[in-house]
């Protein structure tokens, strides 16, 4: 899906839909605090199993792109090499850019343990630290890397107008194994249809699909 294909306009439905945000942000606020208290034993054990697997920290940091354009570092169990960065680059063609895919599935660079938390999806439970703080959500968009959003055409910045989230429509409908138009076009119809709870579908969703495994690698 190109840049020119995708003509959803979002900025009037956020407008409206205030009091909805702001009752997102509570819920946000509530559930990432339960998960954390909740899983807090589920992080000393998947720490422990990290670094006995590979030699690094637990967690990997890198910045991503929030609200309103705004640098934020996110926080996920690391399930790559010590710089993995560094031993691939990233192929971005910013004239093919609704074709880009962030994730591959013959990346040689993942590692034993990160397999398994990339098949669950518990490589991001370290994102409800983020949700707590504000830099991001339940659901929203998926939190892109700055090389991206620098080549991003207007209609794809519609998606920094909200909270990344930990998960989303575009995270239901094939997790990391689809193009970027299709995530920008997943990521606005949501936008466009946002409420308390599409956000509570959302979430149901993300368990069925995790438990299934759809479209994690």
């Amino acid at each position: 899906m190109n840049p020119e294909d995708i003509k959803i306009s979002v900025e009037k439905e956020i407008k409206g839909k205030r009091i909805q945000f702001l009752l997102k942000r509570l819920m946000d606020i509530i559930l990432s605090l339960i998960g954390i208290i909740i899983l807090s034993p589920v992080f000393i054990i998947l720490s422990i199993w990290i670094k006995m697997d590979s030699k690094g920290p637990a967690v990997f940091k890198q910045i991503r792109v929030g609200k309103d354009g705004r640098d934020f570092t996110i926080y996920k169990f690391r399930t790559m090499v010590v710089n993995a960065d560094k031993k691939r680059e990233l192929e971005i063609d910013p004239t093919n850019l609704g074709n880009f895919v962030f994730q591959s599935k013959s990346d040689n660079r993942i590692t034993k343990s990160g397999a398994f938390l990339r098949r669950t999806s518990l490589d991001e439970i370290p994102q409800l630290f983020n949700v707590l703080i504000g830099n991001m959500s339940l659901v929203g968009p998926r939190p892109e890397i700055p090389d991206v959003v620098k080549y991003y055409p207007e209609a794809y910045r519609q998606r920094l107008l909200v909270p990344p989230g930990i998960t989303g429509l575009a995270q239901v409908s094939g997790r990391g194994e689809i193009e970027l138009g299709k995530t920008v076009f997943y990521d606005l119809t949501y936008i466009k249809n946002f409420s308390v709870w599409y956000d509570i579908k959302i979430l149901f969703r993300t368990v069925f699909s995790v438990v299934k495994e759809e479209g994690a690698f």
